[in-house]
Parts: C-alpha cells; structure tokens; sequence
C-alpha cells in the first residue's frame, strides 16, 4: 500500500476544471483548452507521498524546467504557452504555474542513462543487462556506460513504480516509428542535458521525459532536467563502486530508513512528517542544483 499520507484537497478556481491531482503538480484546463500545470511543494519516497511539504520546491522545479526549456529551444518544442497567472488564481500560485499546450501525450517514461544505478544497477546485477540491452562486464554502482541508453518504463499510478520495458515493447505499443523519435529525442536531449551540466560541476546520471504529439509534432512535456526527474551527482564527488551524493530527496530518503524515523518501511503504514533539519537540508540541495546549473542565485 501506498500513495498519499494525506491527499490534499485541489483549490476551485472560477473558469478553471481540475483534472488532477499528481505526486508534485495540480492539473486544471482552461475554457480554451488549453493546459495549467501548478506545481506544489509536496515531496514523494518510496511511492509515497508525504505529509510534509518542502518551501519553495515547486518554483525551484518551475523555473529550473523554464531555463532548461530554453537550453533545448534548438533541439526539440515544449509545451509551454505562458507563465502569466490565469484570472483568479492565488498569488501562491506565481513562480510555480505553467499555461501549457495540451497535447496528445505518448504513455512512455522516456529514460536515458549515462551511469548505472538505480533499477537499471539491479537488472544489471543480474543479468549484465539494463531493458534488455547487454552492458559490458565489470560495472558497478555509479560507473559511467560505454554511450547513453534509452530504457523506457511504462506510466504508473500515485504509488505505484513504473516498470521498465524493451524497446521492443515500447515499439509494440506506439509503433515503430513512434518509438524510433521517442529514443532520439530522449538521447539527444540528454547529451544536452549532461554536457551543460557537466561544465557546472554536476554529472546527470540519468533521466526521464514526458512527450506529446501536436499533430505530426513530438514536443518536450512536463517538467525537465530537474532534481525531481533526474539524479544529479556533484562531479567532485563521484566516485564509482559506492553510492553517489545526489541533489534530490536523499535527505528525505536517508531518514525515512533510519531509526530515528521509527518508521517500517515494508510496513503498510504511512510515513511520519519530516523533522525541519531535514526539511531544510532538502531544500538547500534544491536550491544548490538551481543556483549551480542556472549560474543565477535563488531569491
């Protein structure tokens, strides 16, 4: 069991229908038709979502997402129409609200990985393979692949974990072709993604996409390149065979399974709120990812 410890409650607002209700974001629609996306401090470990919120998450992974957007203007669209407030909406909502496009959305995890960890470390512990793509021997947590790989998952529900599939499998339910832009994209984005982040002192272990089509057009969706959707290691401290220092939910992570947390995780029971020194050390990675990769400070 999992999910939500406490499942908010989406805020009503006039000429605006919520659609629903994620992990991080509030999805509403316009009378247009088109999209707003509201991204929320909440928090999520181990396909729960808990009860205490991070300030500031949900603008940081906004305007991380928005500089990133830009970045990779070249390479691929996205979905983003706006960042003016829609009528009515609370001033919470600024700094962490997208007017999107709606698109028709491809039910693919897009996932690249340029080091081994993870789910991908597991598969790879047993079978020297990561999807179904043979990797050579001698890997261990944290090395570097040979090239990038693409290792689709399908969607799941709040509290669910997504399952990694072939590229096979992916190709059988999307098509061919389909399947063929979806890798592409995810690679080159990823090299992107990792080629930036790398002249700023941070390794982009992995990550994942969402893609839609606009008639014809495959266009970027959700968020992107933020320390929610991808692991970000600080280079000066990478060293393979061990796991890597991280700017995401570490923190959050490491006490959850601590004893100090009291909590089972194999347990059915929810996790407890998080004391304010983890709820600030987690914030504060937040804010170093933001502040390293952008070269702005967070304000």
């Amino acid at each position: 069991m999992s999910g939500f410890v406490e499942k908010p409650e989406p805020l009503q607002v006039p000429g605006l229908v919520h659609l629903h209700t994620g992990k991080v974001r509030e999805l509403y629609q316009t009378e247009a038709g088109d999209l707003v996306m509201v991204a929320s401090d909440r928090i999520s470990a181990f396909d729960w979502v808990l009860p205490t919120e991070i300030p500031d998450k949900g603008r940081i992974l906004t305007q991380l997402s928005l500089w990133w957007f830009d970045q990779l203007a070249d390479l691929i669209p996205n979905h983003v129409l706006s960042t003016e407030l829609p009528a009515g909406a609370p001033d919470d909502w600024q700094g962490r609200t997208l007017i999107c496009k709606s698109l028709q959305m491809v039910p693919v995890e897009c996932v690249a990985r340029g080091y081994l960890t993870g789910s991908g470390l597991v598969e790879y512990d047993e079978s020297r393979t990561v999807c179904g793509l043979a990797l050579p021997e001698g890997l261990v947590d944290g090395s570097e692949l040979p090239a990038p790989i693409f290792t689709p998952a399908t969607k799941a529900a709040v509290g669910e974990h997504d399952e990694n599939v072939s590229y096979e499998e992916v190709a059988r339910q999307v098509g061919a072709d389909t399947a063929a832009r979806l890798r592409q994209a995810t690679l080159a984005v990823y090299s992107r993604g990792r080629d930036i982040a790398r002249d700023r002192g941070i390794i982009l272990a992995d990550t994942k996409f969402e893609f839609g089509f606009d008639g014809d057009t495959l266009v970027l969706a959700d968020e992107v390149l933020t320390a929610d959707s991808s692991r970000f290691w600080p280079a000066d401290q990478w060293q393979p065979g061990r796991a890597q220092p991280s700017y995401d939910k570490q923190f959050v992570r490491d006490w959850l399974t601590s004893a100090e947390s009291g909590w089972d995780r194999k347990s059915e029971q929810p996790p407890p709120p998080l004391p304010q020194h983890v709820v600030d050390a987690t914030r504060a990675k937040y804010v170093e990812a933001y502040e390293r990769l952008t070269g702005t400070s967070w304000s």
